[in-house]
């Protein structure tokens, strides 16, 4: 990490739908700063994990809600490198598997397991005071009060084209589950994705991961808590 890297509070929540960049930017963004990182997602798709392996049906959601409140979930907050952990596995590679997004939708639209982990969510940015976090509602929801909220897009031709190259995945199956996907994740009742009325709108798809994230730097700077 950088030098002179100022050590007062600092929240910054990046929102937005599925290939847009967030992970990188974020990531990349909270090393510059000094700052942590937390990936609200990779908490959804544990507890989805979770649900899966315990064999519930997904539409029950009293019992999704108990699988979540009994799991071990673990998640660390270094932008260089952090682990996943559900009942003491690492579960960084399954939670990104295709039974795993297939399903996580439907668990993160369960009332319980939302309330549950945006607690969770909001005392790790409470302990954490410089952090960096990324999702579909934190700038709504975990943390409004974040000093600079974005709402990070692409078009949709694009974050189909990043996802199935992460995934070495057909690009028309890939941009049909992103559709899938956000309008899911748009539409639940429970916190859905949404761009916080104070936002700041970036498109990224003509944008370079440095471009975007010097951008930031620029806002938070702008604010003065860069």
């Amino acid at each position: 990490m950088g030098e002179n890297i100022p050590i007062g509070r600092c929240v910054v929540a990046v929102d937005g739908p599925s290939g847009s960049g967030k992970s990188t930017v974020s990531r990349r963004l909270a090393t510059s700063l000094g700052a942590r990182y937390l990936d609200t997602g990779a908490m959804y798709r544990a507890i989805t994990w979770a649900v899966l392996r315990s064999g519930v049906d997904l539409n029950d959601a009293h019992a999704v809600a108990k699988v979540a409140g009994e799991v071990d979930l673990r998640i660390g907050t270094d932008p260089e490198g952090y682990a996943v952990t559900a009942d003491g596995v690492n579960v960084e590679t399954e939670i990104r598997g295709a039974d795993v997004t297939a399903a996580v939708s439907a668990v993160a639209a369960v009332p319980a397991v939302r309330a549950l982990l945006v607690a969770r969510q909001r005392d790790m940015i409470d302990k954490a005071g410089r952090i960096v976090v990324e999702g579909r509602d934190i700038g709504s929801v975990v943390a409004p009060d974040a000093d600079l909220k974005v709402y990070l897009t692409a078009s949709a031709a694009a974050r189909a084209a990043r996802r199935s190259a992460e995934n070495a995945s057909d690009v028309a199956a890939t941009a049909a589950d992103l559709a899938r996907r956000d309008q899911l994740d748009s539409t639940r009742k429970a916190d859905p994705l949404a761009q916080a009325a104070d936002a700041v709108v970036l498109d990224s798809t003509e944008l370079g991961i440095d471009e975007v994230v010097a951008r930031l730097r620029e806002l938070l700077t702008e604010r003065g808590v860069a």
